[in-house]
């Protein structure tokens, strides 16, 4: 069995039933006319507010795509590359290419031109549909692709160098294609978040991308009835394996296209919204909002909104103990993973372990876990070591990279270069990520301590750590604070809060200014660090 069988059999068993629809807030809507209501006001100018589609038309258009690429010729095997937005458009183009034996090359929507074109000569993609946001950045490329011979256009004002996708899929067939598959067939390349780097081309097989879907279904129980809103990118694993519960289980997903507070409340009350995976700062600006004010939770409907969860990087306890605050009947999860790993649940807290919010978990479904020192040898609970894991969705490689390939892959094992420590109860805790381990006169500070703390303080937005060179400790732990808008605050506030810490360990310089996030909420410290010691040799001014 492979996923695009779950696909069929959805169509053939709900097949009038909603299985996507696509939100597309604007500032512009009368607030008292719905989503749905708006989407027939607007239709007429090309810009509907909402978009739905039944299991049905989602197998039929994935189909037209499979039999599009293979009337082009494009055999099994070939990478097919996907940059677009969250659009109805995004899962059929992606099963499609599943479906005709092609690799789905997905793209990072921020990527620039010249990172476009490193990530498709990288994957040797061959084929690359992309949408109307991109047009700008594929303008100063496209002749520089040589291997890349199709290049398809989905939407509006379609550049010359490119097909139109949807014009051509009409005149393809409906019915599946002849393409046998397996679940050891290669499938997927996805790229690292690129937070150390140049990001890597990660390959996975069938048999991962199902594993994904019976973890996913396993930790959070959806049905038939449930409906999954889903805001993060649809390129990164951690949106589309969590939307795998909803494939497995045949129920509805919303992709809503905006992070606004106001429009996620608004999305789950309209579309009756059960699960909602949230990022970090997201969460935040929504009990700031509720807590300044702004929004009034009597103005929606949220009785039905089951299970609120958070991944792709750490969750401060604080922040869930005042989620819960406000919404005390809400299931509350969080999920670790990685790309390499094809995205969430190899490491699960568990709805029922709310007692120990903090800790990313267990083992997820399918998986194992150890934390191992430098000689690849447990430690013992409560030491740090490196959180190593092992399951069917572990990548096959990284892809035309064996040197990296065996710095993480040893014995089927992923190493995975982030610091975590195993409490009495097995419950595992992170601590940072290897390579942002700050060493500070030879001490080893671990920046997620200090930025957990920081974000206990009430004026507090955001906040990065990272290590800034000095001439005398060779490292100093720097404290980049993010403040909540309309609030003042001085470098004597922070360095008195963080006097609960160690004092080897509490900051020694304080800079105030936006954290930078990635579009799957990671902090991007590489940035950080070349805004602040670009040369990296500049040595950093101590804070008394």
């Amino acid at each position: 069995m492979v996923i695009t069988d779950l696909l069929e059999r959805n169509a053939r068993l709900y097949g009038n039933e909603i299985a996507l629809v696509e939100v597309n807030p604007s500032e512009e809507r009368d607030s008292a006319v719905t989503w749905r209501e708006a989407s027939l006001i607007e239709s007429a100018n090309g810009a509907p507010y909402r978009r739905e589609m039944t299991w049905s038309d989602f197998d039929r258009k994935a189909n037209r795509f499979a039999n599009l690429l293979l009337s082009r010729g494009i055999k099994k095997g070939t990478k097919v590359a996907i940059l677009l937005m969250n659009s109805l458009e995004w899962l059929p183009i992606y099963f499609g290419i599943l479906k005709a034996g092609c690799l789905a090359v997905p793209l990072n929507f921020r990527y620039s031109g010249d990172e476009i074109k490193y990530c498709l000569e990288l994957a040797d993609c061959e084929v690359l549909v992309f949408g109307p946001e991109f047009t700008g950045r594929m303008d100063t490329v496209y002749k520089d692709l040589p291997q890349v011979k199709t290049m398809l256009f989905v939407g509006k004002d379609k550049p010359f160098y490119t097909e139109n996708c949807e014009e051509l899929m009409t005149y393809c067939s409906t019915s599946a294609p002849p393409v046998a598959l397996d679940e050891d067939d290669y499938a997927a390349i996805y790229f690292s978040s690129g937070t150390t780097g140049f990001p890597k081309a990660i390959l996975h097989r069938h048999r991962a991308l199902l594993a994904s879907c019976k973890t996913e279904q396993n930790h959070h129980g959806q049905t038939r009835e449930d409906v999954f809103l889903c805001i993060p990118p649809l390129y990164h694993t951690g949106a589309k394996m969590h939307w795998f519960g909803s494939l497995l289980s045949g129920s509805k997903a919303v992709l809503l296209r905006g992070v606004k507070p106001e429009w996620i409340l608004r999305t789950v009350t309209e579309e009756k919204c059960t699960i909602v995976w949230l990022l970090v700062p997201w969460a935040q600006d929504l009990l700031d909002s509720i807590e300044s004010g702004k929004l009034n939770m009597e103005d929606y409907l949220l009785s039905q909104w089951r299970l609120m969860h958070i991944g792709a990087q750490p969750v401060p306890p604080s922040l869930v103990k005042r989620w819960l605050k406000h919404f005390p009947n809400h299931q509350y999860d969080t999920n670790y993973g990685l790309s390499e790993s094809i995205g969430p649940g190899c490491v699960h807290l568990g709805v029922e372990n709310v007692h120990k919010v903090g800790a990313i978990g267990k083992a997820g479904y399918l998986w194992e876990v150890k934390i191992i020192d430098e000689n690849g040898n447990e430690v013992a609970d409560g030491d740090i070591g490196e959180l190593a894991v092992k399951g069917p969705g572990v990548m096959d490689c990284y892809y035309k990279n064996p040197e990296a390939t065996d710095e993480i892959l040893k014995d089927g094992w992923l190493y995975t270069g982030d610091m975590a420590k195993k409490d009495q109860d097995g419950f595992i805790y992170l601590v940072d990520r290897k390579k942002d381990v700050v060493i500070s006169g030879g001490e080893n500070i671990y920046p997620v301590q200090i930025e957990n703390l920081l974000r206990k303080f009430q004026k507090v937005k955001d906040v990065a750590v990272i290590g800034l060179p000095d001439s005398r400790l060779g490292e100093i732990a720097t404290a980049i604070v993010e403040v909540k808008e309309g609030i003042d605050c001085t470098e004597e506030e922070i360095n008195e809060f963080c006097k609960e810490l160690p004092r080897y360990t509490r900051p020694r310089k304080i800079i105030f200014d936006k954290v930078p996030r990635n579009p799957t909420g990671k902090i991007e410290k590489p940035a950080l660090r070349k805004k602040y010691c670009p040369d990296g040799l500049v040595e950093a001014q101590i804070n008394s």
